[in-house]
């Protein structure tokens, strides 16, 4: 089961140390009997119930060994331990088969089971064990490794005992949940916990992870979270740990994404996501400021390229603030809803542009089949005769020799960053030599005299702050600068 970086756990150490400290002398308030609950005076019901629907998956593979005799393992595959910690097949040449596990569980009475994808990846073998000790051999129906979610079928002669997925979003950070898999290779084991945050995120794009304290090792990978009524409400995914055991820190995608990662992949194989076509970023209190906004909440669009969103009218510097009706909390709420939301049919989306609320309808395409178009990438600036430097940065306006030089088209515009002053908020928030400012208070800017007119008129204006369009290697995104 996958770690976080290890930047990630030190930090996380060191808050658990500081709050040690901090608590000597703290005093603690009373709780009565009425604002507590007691736990569950055993769990035993509960796991003789969902049992028989969870399975210990073994995985297999034929390791081919190149010419140098180490053995070719693909990155990530769940097969890369065992090279990593045990050197390989003892020096032995030609190819070797190595086993990896991880758990599942059965979703319908014909045999379909839910685990994790890098639990089966790579593998040319898959065997299923129940709980009654029976072994069937399973085929891959459809993975997808951005939410790390695989389907498997069986062919079973009866009926499966199988559970069904709970409303995740239903769970309270304080909710008792229990998990079930093959830790560490021991075989059937249940833990329980509590769910101790929700709304987690990692890196994948739809991450919506349940943390919990339930105990979660290596090999619980794929297994199910299960709520007090036996509903599966997560998948477990990965752990915090500095050592690779568990320390109470671990997740569970959640059933809300799960579901219709499943339901997609039986019907289809493959994953079928609503494509917007926009770039976007989150709505941060300094951005919201530049921009006059009320509140920070909803998606920035940085960048629309040929797609849905375009043909729909939308422009960079538009905030969505509502998509389908449901409010837009954020980047990840909105990238989330459109991911769930039908192709091919129009879907109202609100947003604020100028100060002024307005409402378009996006016929949405199919994210899998998008293909981004090509953006201006950035490098190290040439020199330039004409600079200014202005909010920590030395900037010169981009002419037909420096385009030449980066390779950029003719009709890119902006203003290229020659370098940052290390000492600037500009390289606070993480501004580079060859980022290229498109747009400062959401015009474009193409003379030095534009960035100018710009701060000035957010002065003027009574801002506190200036918003400039960044583009880095394709990638468009807001930035607030303080003017003061």
């Amino acid at each position: 089961m996958p770690d976080l970086t290890p930047s990630i756990r030190t930090a996380l150490r060191s808050s658990t140390l500081l709050a040690l400290v901090l608590g000597f002398g703290l005093s603690v308030s009373p709780v009565t009997q009425a604002d507590a609950f007691g736990a569950p005076e055993t769990f035993a019901d509960l796991a003789d119930q969902i049992s028989p629907s969870v399975v210990n998956i073994t995985t297999s593979a034929l390791i081919a060994a190149p010419a140098d005799g180490g053995p070719m393992v693909p990155e990530g595959s769940p097969f890369q331990d065992f090279f990593d910690d045990f050197g390989g097949p003892g020096g032995q040449g030609g190819a070797q088969r190595s086993e990896a596990l991880g758990s599942g569980f059965v979703v319908s009475e014909d045999g379909y089971i839910v685990t994790n994808n890098h639990v089966i990846e790579g593998a040319d073998e898959i065997m299923i064990e129940f709980f009654s000790g029976k072994k069937l051999t399973a085929k891959v129906v459809g993975t997808d490794d951005k939410t790390d979610i695989a389907l498997l079928k069986v062919e079973a002669e009866e009926a499966l005992p199988f559970v069904n997925f709970g409303d995740s979003d239903l769970m309270r950070v304080g909710d008792w949940v229990m998990a079930m898999g093959n830790p560490l290779g021991q075989g059937f084991s249940v833990s329980a916990g509590i769910v101790s945050a929700r709304g987690r995120e990692q890196q994948g794009p739809y991450d919506d992870f349940i943390q919990t304290d339930a105990a979660i090792n290596r090999g619980n990978s794929g297994g199910p979270l299960f709520n007090m009524d036996g509903q599966v409400i997560g998948v477990n995914t990965s752990i915090l740990s500095p050592n690779g055991g568990s320390i109470g820190i671990g997740f569970s995608m959640s059933s809300n994404v799960v579901s219709k990662v499943v339901a997609q992949l039986q019907q289809f194989g493959e994953t079928r996501r609503g494509w917007l076509g926009v770039r976007i970023q989150d709505v941060t209190p300094d951005v919201a400021e530049a921009m006059g906004l009320a509140e920070a909440s909803g998606a920035l669009v940085t960048d629309v390229p040929d797609g849905p969103a375009k043909d729909a009218g939308l422009v960079a510097g538009d905030v969505i603030t509502r998509f389908d009706d449901q409010p837009v909390a954020d980047a990840g709420d909105l990238t989330r809803r459109v991911a769930d939301a039908p192709i091919g049919e129009a879907v109202p989306v609100i947003i604020q542009r100028e100060g002024q609320t307005e409402t378009l309808a996006v016929t949405l395409g199919r994210r899998e089949d998008a293909e981004a178009a090509p953006v201006p990438a950035s490098a190290p600036a040439p020199e330039a005769p004409k600079e200014m430097e202005s909010l920590g940065l030395k900037l010169t306006a981009l002419n037909d020799d420096i385009r030449s030089r980066l390779g950029m088209d003719a009709s890119v515009e902006g203003l290229m960053v020659m370098a940052v002053d290390p000492a600037s908020e500009a390289y606070t928030k993480g501004l580079r030599e060859g980022d290229l400012i498109t747009e400062a208070g959401q015009s474009r800017v193409v003379r030095l005299q534009d960035l100018e007119d710009r701060i000035a008129e957010a002065k003027e204006a009574g801002r506190l702050s200036i918003l400039l369009l960044i583009r880095r290697g394709g990638d468009p995104r807001f930035v607030a600068l303080s003017i003061e």
